[in-house]
């Protein structure tokens, strides 16, 4: 007992010596697990049987951060309690985070547990990072899924959850929050029944709800675990076995659970509360008992490696000190300092100058790091988020020869292709607005921040309005830009200003028209002659791209020598639409006919080429197309027909309204035009008793009326009633 206090007391003075530079050296950090002291140097390689790669994730205000604390203080890896109330939790670090009490960006936290080692993330819940949770359930082996246990499923549970199903996570559930006023065990496992199509495997029963929660049920063991009312921390409980004298009806509930549980195969349902300590331990049991461990998830591709480096880079951060720090999960091999490495995606070789294990903003200092785990690396300036890291271009190569993909005539770059790990889908933007520096002498130093900014959030866009010369930022909602606008100040010292937020629209065609367009130079002593004729048709295709096609009666050596100019151009003139300057999706070009006089610049036929897609899609009808967001509002049954009447007039369009204990859920579609600022409205009209959920949904044609005004606005000639 002295040792293990001497022990922690140690590693908590070199904490605080060292807290400036928060990175910690090996020998001098300690871990204390159960009734044993070990320091990192005997646990740092552990068996990969004994490694879980789990994520929390849910709606927000679920509980993820506050059960993540609860771990790290049970595990032995802090001595206090965090309260994301009070913001001094170990993983909501940013400051924003502590001030907003929600999370931003997903934090990595590695501790052990009864012999396990867990590399855990708790991810955000707000809609506008939910890129964060995707690119982390990307290099996941096993996800905790947490529920208020009084709302069940919820507007972003449903997506998280979606999300996991797509990388096919495991997963296990807790229902968080059995103290809280109208918690019902019965209605939260009905909502996963119902809304996820999920079969709950139900591990736990409660011990009284809400006021009267006191404990939980094993159903497994037939036993009572008790929290003892006088522990502050919840350190303190008791395992009883459930007795027909003692407990008649908890015992015959828990026998019927328990020939049902044996029946089936599903998700496993734990319950507790984190906030009051209880139910955590077991919820860390399971952890190690029902996720798989790396071995146990199948990586076709390893086989290639034969034991060679290969591992992802899934995030990454900038911090002051170090530089860059690139999050990594190993999938095969062996990482250490100074180790040389090859991203196959930039096609270029870096050297790693540390190798850290992440404890939130804290590091600890390794030497090494094996296939199964997450590292935090310090030295690569060139690596961004869904690069696939290998140990050099020749194991790359070796690696594609294996697979059986080495063939030449499938282009040069095959090889290196064909080994790219799955990065991560990056959704388009749906809000921009511009941005400036205090000063024209301070554009470089807001340029520099953007583009660090971009490499650690690909969901945030920069780009340059060709018109007006300003940087336009594009995000995934108003507080993506928000924080992006904090961040910006705090981090890097700039006091910038943004223009007024708009609405992200895009454009499309309704019918087919064709254009010609003619050019026809003399630079110096040479003639540079084009004609080009296309059509313009709709047809499915991303924002800003075309589907570009080639008629039968074009000289295919025309068109491999033109190629290029000839995508870029079509490309290019999609960016800006005829109505609104917003990007052109759903359309098609065909190329009907090209002439290029000898000695013409390719420069030039991209010139030509793209004003005559510009010519065809004037002549064509328009549409405007604009965002549409699914919208979840929870509101008590005496503010319902406010709520209803103020999203009429918003031109939404109400789907259904369900019952969720003694609120009203009301589900539907808006378009996101006319939902910004709506916390403020919905907050006025319910007393601030009413919350709600928006995500994106898909973009959608605008009415002609709607079209009409839009456009007058634009142009200015909107009257004012």
């Amino acid at each position: 007992m002295e040792k293990r206090d001497a022990c922690r007391s140690a590693a908590w003075e070199v904490n605080n010596i060292l807290e400036g530079r928060n990175v910690y050296l090996l020998e001098d950090f300690c871990s204390v697990v159960g009734n044993d002291v070990k320091s990192l140097h005997s646990i740092i390689s552990p068996p990969v049987a004994k490694i879980r790669n789990i994520g929390i994730m849910a709606h927000i205000d679920a509980g993820k951060t506050t059960t993540t604390e609860r771990f790290l203080y049970y595990s032995g890896y802090t001595r206090a309690l965090g309260d994301v109330d009070d913001g001094d939790t170990v993983t909501d670090f940013m400051a924003q985070e502590r001030e907003r009490g929600i999370t931003i960006q997903s934090a990595a936290v590695t501790f052990d547990w009864k012999g396990y080692r867990v590399n855990l993330i708790d991810t955000p819940g707000h809609v506008d990072f939910t890129l964060e949770v995707e690119r982390c359930l990307r290099v996941l082996d096993g996800a905790v899924a947490v529920f208020d246990a009084s709302a069940g499923v919820e507007a972003q549970t449903l997506t998280v959850w979606k999300q996991a199903d797509k990388h096919k996570i495991p997963r296990i559930c807790f229902l968080n929050k059995m103290d809280k006023t109208g918690a019902s065990f019965n209605y939260a496992i009905e909502s996963i029944r119902e809304k996820l199509k999920a079969k709950p495997l139900i591990l736990q029963l409660p011990i009284g709800e809400a006021r009267t929660f006191k404990g939980v049920v094993d159903v497994i063991n037939k036993e009572k675990l008790l929290w003892n009312s006088n522990s502050d921390d919840g350190k303190d409980f008791e395992r009883k076995p459930l007795l027909e004298t003692s407990d008649p009806e908890l015992l015959k509930e828990t026998i019927e659970a328990r020939n049902i549980l044996i029946e089936q195969a599903a998700v496993p349902v734990l319950c507790g509360s984190a906030l009051k300590n209880k139910g955590v331990q077991p919820l860390l049991d399971a952890v190690t008992m029902y996720l798989p461990s790396p071995e146990e998830r199948e990586h076709g591709f390893l086989q290639w490696y034969k034991g060679d480096l290969c591992a992802l880079a899934f995030k990454v951060l900038h911090d002051k000190q170090r530089g860059p720090l690139v999050f990594l999960r190993i999938y095969s091999g062996t990482l250490t300092p100074q180790l040389a490495i090859h991203n196959i995606n930039r096609n270029c070789t870096e050297r790693m100058s540390r190798l850290l294990l992440p404890f939130a903003d804290q590091h600890v200092e390794i030497p090494s790091l094996t296939a199964g785990n997450i590292a935090l690396t310090v030295g690569l300036k060139q690596t961004a988020t869904g690069d696939t890291i290998v140990s050099s271009k020749s194991s790359a190569l070796a690696a594609a020869r294996r697979a059986g993909r080495g063939d030449k005539k499938h282009g040069k770059n095959s090889e290196a292709e064909s080994l790219l790990l799955a990065g991560v889908e990056v959704p388009e933007p749906v809000f921009f607005c511009t941005i400036e520096p205090p000063s024209v002498a301070k554009q470089p130093d807001l340029d520099h921040a953007l583009e660090r900014l971009q490499r650690e959030d690909p969901s945030l866009k920069v780009r340059l309005d060709p018109d007006s010369g300003q940087t336009v930022l594009c995000g995934m909602g108003e507080l993506h830009i928000e924080i992006i606008h904090d961040r910006i100040k705090r981090e890097y010292g700039l006091e910038t200003y943004l223009g007024p937020l708009q609405v992200a629209y895009r454009e499309t065609i309704l019918n087919s028209v064709r254009a010609t367009d003619t050019l026809d130079r003399t630079l110096g002593d040479k003639r540079h002659f084009v004609r080009a004729e296309m059509e313009a048709r709709p047809g499915e295709a991303p924002p800003g791209m075309a589907v570009i096609e080639y008629a039968d009666c074009v000289s295919e050596d025309l068109v491999q020598a033109s190629r290029e100019a000839i995508e870029n151009a079509v490309h290019s003139a999609c960016l800006q639409g005829p109505l609104l300057g917003s990007p052109v999706q759903d359309v098609a070009i065909m190329l009907h006919s090209l002439m290029v006089h000898p000695g013409t610049s390719t420069t030039m036929v991209n010139a030509c080429v793209s004003r005559c897609v510009q010519k065809a899609l004037k002549k064509a009808d328009k549409q405007v197309l604009e965002p549409l967001m699914s919208l979840e509002v929870t509101v008590t049954g005496d503010y319902l027909s406010l709520v209803l009447a103020d999203l009429a007039q918003r031109r939404g369009n109400i789907q259904e309204i369900q019952t969720r204990q003694d609120n009203k859920v009301v589900i539907g579609f808006v378009p996101l035009a006319e939902i910004m600022g709506y916390s403020t409205v919905l907050r006025t009209l319910t007393s601030g008793s009413a919350t709600f959920a928006l995500e994106f949904s898909t973009y959608q044609a605008m009415s002609p009326q709607d079209q009409s005004t839009l456009l007058n606005q634009r142009s200015g000639l909107a009257q004012v009633l």
